[in-house]
C-alpha cells in the first residue's frame, strides 16, 4: 500500500474563467479548479506525495478533471466516477480582487461523496489530510465524510472556508466545533470567518477560542497583512508571520487553498511550523500571479526562493498588524 504525504478531499469543479464580467459573449478559459484541486496541486508542487479523494461525473468532463489531476502530479486511484453531473463554475476576476462566481453544482457527482468512499488505512497513514468547510456544506453525506476523515486522520488540517451562499452560519459553526475535536491545525480567515464562526473581532481571541475547543495549532490568516500563529509548534508565545508581497496579481482565486495545502505538505515532510507557514505564505503570494484557481502555482524551489525574501516571523504583540 502506498503511503501518502498528503490526502486532499472535496469536490473538483470545471472552471470557466474570464477577465470580463460574466455576460453573454464573454471570452472564457476552461480549466479545472475548486478547493480540492487547488489544494492538491499546491501540495504536490510543495514536494508531497499527494492523492485526492473525490467524485466526478462519468463523462468527458469527469475525464478532463482526472486528466488535470494527473498533469498536476496528483494520484487519482481514489477518484470515484459517477453519481451525478460534473460540478461547474464560471468566474470573473481582475487584479484588484473584484470577483464574480456562478456555480452549477446542485446534485453534482461531487456532492454524493460518502464515508464509504474513504479507503481503509490510507487516511490513518497519511502525513496530513486536508479539507475545507465547503465540502461539509455540499450535502449531508459530504458532511459525514468530512467528519469521518477528520476522526481517522493522524494530522487533519481544516480550512473553514465559510461560504454563506452554500451554508448557514449556524451549520458552519456547528461543523467547525465538531471538526475542532479532531483537527491538528485550523486556519480561519480574519475578519470574515473569525467574526461569523467564532464571534471574535481579532486574530488573538479567535485563536484562543479554537484552542479552548481543543485545536492544538491555529493559524489565523489576515489577508495581505500576514498570519497569526499559536499553539503546538510555536516557541513560547504566538508568532506573527508578515505576508510575502506578490510580484504580480492576476487572480486571487485559490490563494487560501494554496496556503493551507502548502503548510500541510511541508509539515508532513518534516518542516517545523514557522517554516511551513512562511512557505505557505510565499506559495500563496505567487499563486495569485496566474489565472484561475491553480494557474499560478509554482514549484517548491521557486517558492522557497521567494520565501527567503520575506520578513521572518516575530513575536505577536497585538491582534492585528
Amino acid at each position: 500500500m502506498t503511503t501518502y504525504d498528503v490526502i486532499v478531499l472535496g469536490e473538483p469543479l470545471i472552471e470557466f474563467s474570464s477577465t470580463d464580467p460574466i455576460s453573454a459573449g464573454a471570452m472564457c478559459r476552461l480549466d479545472v479548479s475548486g478547493d480540492v484541486v487547488n489544494a492538491a496541486a499546491a501540495a504536490a508542487a510543495a514536494g508531497a506525495r499527494t492523492a485526492v479523494i473525490a467524485r466526478v461525473s462519468d463523462d468527458e468532463l469527469g475525464e478532463a478533471v482526472a486528466a488535470r489531476f494527473v498533469e498536476l502530479g496528483v494520484d487519482i486511484r481514489f477518484l470515484q466516477r459517477g453519481g451525478g453531473s460534473q460540478g461547474v463554475y464560471v468566474q470573473h476576476a481582475d487584479p484588484s480582487g473584484e470577483r464574480q462566481f456562478l456555480y452549477a453544482r446542485s446534485c453534482s457527482a461531487g456532492s454524493t461523496l460518502s464515508p464509504d468512499d474513504l479507503p481503509a488505512d490510507v487516511l490513518e497513514s497519511a502525513g496530513a489530510v486536508v479539507a475545507s468547510g465547503i465540502t461539509g456544506a455540499l450535502s449531508s453525506s459530504c458532511r459525514d465524510t468530512l467528519v469521518e476523515a477528520a476522526r481517522r486522520a493522524t494530522r487533519f488540517v481544516y480550512d473553514p472556508n465559510y461560504r454563506p451562499r452554500l451554508t448557514g452560519v449556524d451549520d458552519a459553526r456547528a461543523l467547525l466545533h465538531e471538526i475542532a475535536r479532531h483537527a491538528a491545525l485550523i486556519t480561519p480567515s480574519f475578519p470574515t470567518e473569525t467574526r461569523a464562526l467564532l464571534d471574535s473581532e481579532d486574530a488573538v481571541s479567535a485563536a484562543t477560542t479554537l484552542h479552548e475547543l481543543g485545536v492544538p495549532t491555529v493559524a489565523v490568516t489576515c489577508g495581505a497583512s500576514g498570519v497569526h500563529i499559536s499553539g503546538d509548534g510555536v516557541p513560547e508565545e504566538p508568532l506573527w508571520q508578515p505576508s510575502v508581497p506578490a510580484p504580480t496579481v492576476v487572480d486571487q482565486t485559490g490563494a487560501g487553498d494554496v496556503f493551507v495545502a502548502t503548510v500541510a505538505a511541508r509539515l508532513a515532510l518534516g518542516d517545523d511550523l514557522p517554516a511551513a507557514i512562511r512557505l505557505g505564505a510565499a506559495a500563496s503570494s505567487l499563486a495569485v500571479g496566474g489565472a484561475g484557481g491553480c494557474g499560478g502555482i509554482q514549484g517548491f524551489d521557486t517558492v522557497a526562493a521567494h520565501a527567503r525574501t520575506a520578513p521572518a516571523a516575530v513575536a505577536a504583540t497585538g491582534a492585528l498588524r
